[in-house]
């Protein structure tokens, strides 16, 4: 694990995919190839520094100019699996949401309107010549989103406390078949038993995502900058996908008491993050 530097950029969590290097077309393939032979990789504080560093110049700079050329690397029973950053087409379809996030007059600060126009036509554009593309990494800032619990399992947790000058970390990570496999289980009791809702929305949208890898493809969630500001405690009380997979496999077994005990744990644990963001 890279050791943290002593500006910690908060307060983001990720859904990665990591595909292994046959899923990647040459001349791609061979780039991601020579990359993972790099003992010099950056880390997710890198990524968010250098977009941050981006937005400091007048008029700011919401997309970068070129697209990375970085990207996330893991070995696993000695299959090379690569997560590219696509830092360039992230930062398009963020701009997208944060109308949702800022109050128009805020947002008007942070990124003029005709700033965010042009990054617009400039995506308009570019997808118009890359109509199949899609990002390897997904973001949420100040929570994880209910739905990616349902991907992963209790047993896939790994927690780090952390020591000195390497920071702590929470993270699932699982193969795609199994991932997949969640997904649709839990689709089909969903529809069955509340039919729809901002879970069934989010399952369904992730799900369609997730079928554009490879199914040798790992899938990483990752808390990221949270950890910073969750108190160890907490961190290490935080059984998220296992209340999400109790939620769920109680209302299988037409449980509704069990079901809103589980759920009622998510949203107190979720809501005192919230909080904490309304704090700062």
């Amino acid at each position: 694990m890279p050791k943290v530097s002593s500006v910690i950029v908060p307060y983001a969590t990720y859904l990665r995919v990591y595909e292994p290097l046959a899923a990647f077309p040459e001349p791609e393939r061979g780039h991601w190839t020579r990359y993972a032979r790099r003992t010099d990789r950056p880390s997710y504080q890198d990524e968010l520094r250098r977009a941050l560093a981006d937005l400091l110049p007048t008029p700011p700079v919401p997309v970068p100019v070129h697209e990375s050329l970085d990207a996330f690397v893991l070995e696993v029973d000695g299959v090379v699996c690569v997560c590219p950053w696509r830092t360039r087409l992230r930062g398009w379809q963020a701009l997208g949401d944060l109308a949702e996030e800022f109050p128009a007059p805020v947002l008007d600060a942070l990124l003029p309107p005709v700033v965010r126009r042009q990054a617009t036509q400039d995506y308009e554009r570019w997808l118009a010549r890359n109509p199949d593309a899609r990002p390897w990494i997904r973001t949420s800032t100040w929570q994880v989103p209910l739905h990616w619990f349902v991907l992963v399992s209790d047993e896939e947790r790994r927690y780090d406390k952390g020591t000195g000058e390497i920071p702590p970390l929470l993270r699932y990570r699982t193969p795609m078949v199994q991932a997949r496999r969640r997904v649709a289980r839990a689709l089909r009791t969903l529809k069955d038993t509340i039919d729809e809702g901002p879970l069934v929305d989010g399952l369904v949208e992730v799900g369609r995502w997730l079928e554009e890898f490879h199914p040798r493809s790992l899938v990483e969630l990752d808390y990221g900058g949270l950890v910073h500001v969750l108190p160890a405690g907490e961190l290490e009380d935080d059984h998220s996908a296992a209340d999400v997979a109790e939620g769920i496999a109680a209302l299988r077994a037409g449980d509704g008491s069990a079901a809103g005990a589980a759920y009622g744990r998510l949203v107190e644990r979720w809501r005192s993050v919230r909080d904490r963001r309304s704090a700062n």
